[in-house]
C-alpha cells in the first residue's frame, strides 16, 4: 500500500499566490474534551502533528481559542522550524469560558492583540492566513474589517479570511480588504451554505469547510454514502472528503484528528475519485435549503 499523499488532491492558490494542497489538516482536536485544556494523550497529538507534513499536507488550520492557547503552541513544539511551504492558518475573535463555550469578541484592539499573540505562540514573523473566527454582532462589522485591513497593511498577516458568514457579509468585507478564504460549516450532509460556496467558486475564494465529516442523513448505515464507500473499499468519511474535493476546485477540507492512524485514513481520501453519478447521488440524498 502506497503512502497517503495530500498532494494527490490537487493545489489551490490562497489569495491567488500561495500554493497549498487542497486536503489540509485541522488542529482543533489536539486539545481536551470540549476543545478545552490539554489533550489526554499529548505524546500522540505531537506525533500526529509531526506526521502531517510527511503525508503531503501543507495547510494546517488552528485558532488561538483552541484550548485556548493549546493548539498553536503545540504546533510550534511539534513542527518549528517549519518546513518550506508549510502554511499555518489561524483564527482569532472568540474567547473561551469553559468546554464548548465560545463568545465572539470583535473589538479591534482585541483582534490586534490576539494576532500578536498568535505570532508569538506559533513562532512566526507573519501569519500566512488569519481568519476572523466570528463576526461579533456587538461591534460594527466595518470596525472589525478595518482592523483586519490594518493588520494586512502592517504585514502581521499575509492573507485574511472570514468564518461562518453569508454572501452579503463577504461582499461587505471585500469593500475593506481582499477576502482570501471563507471557513463555514459544510459537508456532503450539511449543505446550508451552498450559495456561499458557489460565490467563492465564482470569485476564486478558498472555501474551508469545517466539520467536513458531518453526515446528517448520510450517516445512516443504509445510506448512499455507505454504499458508495463499499464500492470504493473505503470508509464513509473518506468518501465524504472525496465528495467535498469534487464539489468545487476552491474547496479545502481540513479534517482533524489527534491520532496518526486516523490522519493517514483522512489523507488517503485524496486518491478516491467519485464518478459523476456517485457525486450526484450523494448531493441529492443530502440536499438542504440555501441559507437565508
Amino acid at each position: 500500500m502506497s503512502t497517503p499523499d495530500a498532494g494527490r488532491a490537487g493545489t489551490f492558490l490562497l489569495g491567488g499566490k500561495l500554493p497549498v494542497h487542497r486536503l489540509g489538516y485541522g488542529a482543533m482536536r489536539v486539545t481536551g474534551l470540549g476543545v478545552w485544556g490539554e489533550p489526554d494523550d499529548r505524546a500522540e497529538c505531537l506525533a500526529t502533528l509531526r506526521e502531517v507534513p510527511t503525508l503531503g499536507v501543507n495547510l494546517i488550520d488552528t485558532a488561538d481559542s483552541y484550548g485556548p492557547t493549546v493548539s498553536e503552541p503545540m504546533i510550534r513544539e511539534a513542527l518549528h522550524p517549519y518546513a518550506p511551504g508549510l502554511v499555518i492558518a489561524t483564527k482569532g475573535g472568540q474567547v473561551r469560558t469553559g468546554p464548548n463555550e465560545w463568545i465572539p469578541v470583535g473589538r479591534p484592539a482585541y483582534l490586534e492583540q490576539q494576532v500578536k499573540m498568535s505570532l508569538r505562540w506559533l513562532g512566526v514573523e507573519q501569519i500566512a492566513l488569519w481568519q476572523l473566527h466570528r463576526i461579533d454582532p456587538s461591534v460594527p462589522r466595518d470596525e472589525q474589517f478595518g482592523a483586519i485591513k490594518r493588520m494586512l497593511d502592517q504585514g502581521w498577516i499575509r492573507f485574511a479570511g472570514l468564518s461562518e458568514v453569508t454572501v452579503e457579509e463577504i461582499e461587505a468585507a471585500q469593500k475593506v480588504f481582499p477576502v482570501a478564504t471563507v471557513q463555514n460549516h459544510y459537508s456532503a450532509g450539511f449543505r446550508v451554505y451552498d450559495a456561499v460556496l458557489d460565490y467563492c467558486t465564482a470569485h476564486g475564494i478558498g472555501f474551508i469547510p469545517w466539520y467536513p465529516l458531518s453526515g446528517g442523513q448520510l450517516a445512516r448505515p443504509d445510506s448512499p454514502l455507505a454504499a458508495i464507500a463499499r464500492e470504493h473499499r473505503a470508509s464513509p468519511s473518506q468518501v465524504a472528503l472525496a465528495w467535498l474535493l469534487k464539489r468545487s476546485p476552491v474547496v479545502l477540507p481540513i479534517p482533524g484528528t489527534s491520532k496518526r492512524g486516523h490522519l493517514r485514513e483522512n489523507v488517503a481520501a485524496a486518491e478516491i475519485e467519485l464518478t459523476d453519478a456517485q457525486f450526484a447521488a450523494l448531493a441529492s440524498a443530502a440536499r438542504a435549503p440555501s441559507h437565508a
